[in-house]
């Protein structure tokens, strides 16, 4: 069954999809009026040739590169990041890379943001900074107003966010996915599909939502394999990218669930990928919440290629792309999985899902992932 009450928010937002879309950066920066933007990126996208390019076409808007970003984006690596807006004035932010380049650039603008006294208070306000970013895998964060940060020292992921802290632009450029790895690929394709299927039950859900999530799952399922098996496919490259933009839709007028909530806890506590980590435990949440939302189910089912079984066509689909099927290949242990469980009652995606989820609840999914 629909919701029968919800919000559908349209944010001010520009993408700008295609072959060789980067080099309208500049053009999109001057139209938005910065002068001094800082650049968000990892050490190797920033000496890649992809890299040197993006620089080029920022010119002279550039003012600063912070290149450090790391995996779930620790506390103290935000710190230095926002330390370093300040310190050269920047009035935009540009991340390039994955997930955690997007989420850092948003860690950015949030914090700006609050030390200005300026949060965002609804849709209709303005950011402090404005936020373009170029993403190179399919996380779906370029596209999302929340970010993640991990607590080295607890070892737990968090966050923040508002109505201000969505990137008000995104270029898809398919020709900057070529150098990214299958694995990396695979990973992040499946946490796009992740993003679609918890956005097309999530409780939440706007009819808009539920409609793009389902035609990203399509075309997630149908380009994913062959980016993996071709990665110079630029036909599949474009086709994912496009999928994985549909996901990031989806995910503004959807909440998430336990899948994500519990993928977010096993990586900030044992550092394996976020797409890892959604990738192994997707199919076990999915059979978990298949009798609280069996007509969702059933429609997620048709976009994955089987109505009968929508858990079994994901669990095929890891395989195909060569992932583990246990969180035990990826070095996580099942004391990880006895702390996760105890966390999970005090994790927002948590409490969001469509059916309720104990302590116990939590633990049996994992068991069956693990």
């Amino acid at each position: 069954m629909s919701p029968t009450r919800w919000t559908h928010t349209g944010f001010t937002q520009q993408l700008i999809f295609g072959d060789g879309a980067v080099a309208e950066l500049r053009g999109l920066l001057r139209t938005l009026g910065v002068r001094r933007a800082l650049l968000v990126t990892t050490a190797g996208r920033r000496a890649s040739e992809d890299g040197q390019r993006l620089e080029a076409a920022l010119g002279r808007v550039l003012a600063s590169t912070f290149a450090e970003v790391r995996s779930h984006v620790p506390v103290p690596v935000a710190q230095q990041a926002v330390q370093q807006a300040r310190r050269d004035g920047v009035d935009a932010v540009v991340s390039f890379g994955g997930g955690s380049c997007s989420d850092l650039g948003k860690a950015v603008c949030f914090f700006t943001e609050q030390e200005q006294g300026t949060p965002g208070a609804s849709f209709a306000d303005r950011p402090a900074l404005p936020h373009v970013s170029v993403p190179t895998t399919y996380s779906g964060a370029e596209l999302t107003p929340f970010f993640g940060m991990t607590d080295p020292a607890t070892r737990q992921k968090s966050g923040g966010g508002g109505p201000t802290i969505a990137p008000v632009a995104a270029i898809y450029d398919p020709e900057l996915t070529r150098s990214t790895p299958p694995r990396v690929s695979a990973e992040t394709g499946m946490n796009a599909l992740a993003h679609c299927v918890e956005a097309a039950w999530s409780p939440t859900r706007s009819p808009e939502a539920e409609a793009v999530a389902l035609a990203g799952a399509a075309a997630i399922v149908d380009a994913l394999p062959r980016v993996v098996a071709d990665p110079d496919d630029l036909d599949a490259r474009r086709a994912m990218l496009a999928g994985a933009a549909l996901a990031g839709r989806a995910l503004q007028n959807a909440s998430m669930g336990v899948h994500h909530g519990l993928a977010q806890l096993v990586g900030g506590r044992t550092g394996i990928a976020h797409g890892l980590a959604n990738a192994v435990i997707l199919p076990h949440a999915m059979r978990f919440n298949a009798e609280a939302v069996p007509e969702a189910m059933a429609r997620i089912g048709r976009a994955v290629g089987d109505e009968a079984d929508p858990a079994g066509a994901v669990e095929a689909l890891s395989a195909r792309l060569g992932l583990p099927p246990r969180l035990s290949q990826c070095g996580v242990s099942d004391d990880d999985l006895d702390a996760v469980a105890r966390l999970a009652a005090g994790n927002r995606n948590v409490a969001a899902n469509p059916r309720p989820v104990t302590e116990a609840d939590a633990r049996a999914i994992l068991a069956a992932a693990g």
